[in-house]
């Protein structure tokens, strides 16, 4: 049994890594035709108000459906209540894809109002086609929740890749023809065979019964429950409208630096966060279990500093290689040089960002485990407000350069409120360990980075992959060996349960 769960943990992070990279392909076939113009600009800003309603449903119906759903298995009412929730779903989403298709005309003018006639004009039909999708994918949410209580992590991030990929190859065969459109297209294509995809995964099974009458009652207890995940995820999609609109003021290009940056430095987050959360929250969950409070902050504690561990060197390590990625990654076809030198200057000001919310996963763990997610809400509304006023401050005095400073400074005081808040909630925790850590680990990084510029010294001329590469096993064994030397903590635990599963495998 311990067996099939460590292959299912296995191919659930090897299925991240996987979606990680296919979204970062996706940008660079962008990148590729586009380049940093209008037209990329307006696909991009376009993409971020239906992808804020597609997430609030696939995240939200991820959180809220797996435990009503186990619970109607318990009562022997699964097949019913899947159905209910899935037909449900279907008319609700279908009623805001319809609702969003209309307002499109509108909404695009409004909140884009320096783009150009063309960009707007782009902007606002892709805008349509990405709304066209929300039917399907409400019913998509709902099939991957289930297969989530499953424990099927895997499939669903198989049918998410199916829909990047359909995005990448209606690129490659029409964006010479049409334009981003051909991308928009893509993923409308993508999220229907996602469907078909699941469907015929789940309808041989019979576990889902879509014959009875909906019962609207029912589905109407769910939402109540589905809301306040759902908004708290879409909070985060508006902190990320609110950094496009102020990016489109600041002429062509502008929002283009900004997304291809923030989805390169967020990457180590995406990959190593679902690690750390394998193996930080089944603590938390049995201490909540078992009423030990000492032990659940022992496991907040520790993922804090294991998380600092992980993020630090990964981002340093990346801030100083920079150029190269951004070079390596980006610059061919429409993407030039000029562009690469803006994407990498915009990127070294995310570093705040990536950091703080990264920290904020381990917290939010915290509340979610206590039934204290609704707190998570209030304070995410706060931070649009903190948001809107820096970007305004930054943006008019250092340009679209200002936009990630301000969102790392916003990350800042939304993961400082956050903090304050359960700190109180649980009674406090142990700064002194935290600070020894984090001091220690510091200064792990502060070594690896004189070893990684030493050696980029000598390293210069080579092809940029080979200087990637050399970097990074240098800068590996520099931070393992300073960790090891300085006894911090969080590197004995990481290395502990490393050796405990490597024992688990054998055995």
């Amino acid at each position: 049994m311990k067996s099939k769960l460590g292959l299912a943990s296995i191919l659930f992070i090897g299925a991240t890594l996987l979606l990680k990279v296919s979204g970062l392909i996706r940008d660079m076939v962008i990148a590729y035709y586009f380049g940093d113009s209008y037209v990329a600009d307006a696909y991009l800003a376009a993409f971020i108000i239906p992808n804020m309603l597609i997430l609030f449903m696939t995240n939200g119906m991820k959180n809220a459906l797996v435990p009503t759903y186990i619970q109607s298995l318990e009562n022997n009412r699964g097949k019913t209540y899947l159905g209910q929730v899935f037909k449900g779903t279907l008319v609700l989403a279908f009623i805001l894809s319809i609702i969003g298709m209309a307002l499109a005309p509108f909404l695009i003018p409004l909140l884009y109002p320096e783009f150009s006639p063309e960009a707007t004009q782009i902007a606002t039909w892709v805008t349509i086609i990405f709304f066209s999708c929300i039917a399907f994918v409400g019913m998509n949410s709902v099939l991957e929740a289930f297969f989530d209580a499953e424990n099927k992590f895997s499939l669903s991030i198989v049918s998410q890749i199916i829909v990047i990929l359909s995005s990448i190859l209606a690129a490659f065969l029409f964006a010479n023809q049409i334009g981003a459109y051909s991308l928009a297209i893509g993923y409308l294509a993508g999220t229907i065979l996602s469907l078909i995809f699941k469907l015929f995964l789940v309808v041989p099974r019979k576990v889902m019964d879509v014959k009875q009458k909906i019962e609207w009652p029912e589905v109407k207890q769910f939402y109540w429950i589905f809301l306040p995940v759902g908004l708290t995820v879409a909070v985060g999609q508006v902190n990320l409208m609110v950094g496009a609109i102020f990016a489109s003021g600041q002429g062509e290009g502008a929002v283009t630096y900004i997304n291809y940056a923030k989805n390169l430095v967020h990457m180590p987050q995406a990959i190593f966060g679902v690690t750390i959360a394998t193996i930080i929250f089944p603590m938390l969950s049995k201490a909540i279990t078992k009423d030990d409070t000492p032990q659940f902050k022992k496991g907040i504690e520790k993922g804090l500093t294991t998380m600092y561990l992980v993020l630090l060197p990964s981002v340093i390590g990346m801030m100083l290689l920079m150029p190269n990625l951004i070079e390596l990654l980006y610059e061919r076809g429409a993407f030039n040089n000029e562009a690469t030198q803006a994407t990498t200057n915009v990127a070294y000001l995310y570093f705040g960002s990536v950091i703080f919310f990264s920290l904020n996963n381990v917290i939010n763990k915290g509340f979610y485990t206590m039934n204290k997610g609704h707190l998570i809400l209030f304070i995410s509304i706060g931070s649009i407000l903190i948001n809107v006023l820096f970007n305004f401050l930054f943006a008019s005095w250092l340009g679209y350069l200002g936009i990630p400073l301000a969102a790392s400074l916003m990350a800042l005081f939304y993961t400082g409120a956050c903090l304050i808040i359960f700190v109180r909630l649980v009674g406090g925790i142990d700064f002194k360990y935290l600070a020894v850590d984090y001091g220690k680990i510091t200064f792990a990084v502060i070594i690896m980075s004189g070893a990684v510029i030493g050696i980029q010294q000598l390293i210069g001329g080579l092809p940029n992959l080979v200087q990637i590469i050399i970097v990074a096993m240098v800068g590996a064994v520099v931070f393992a060996g300073a960790s090891f030397v300085m006894k911090i903590n969080a590197f004995l635990f990481l290395l502990n349960n490393i050796r405990k599963r490597g024992k688990k495998s054998e055995a």
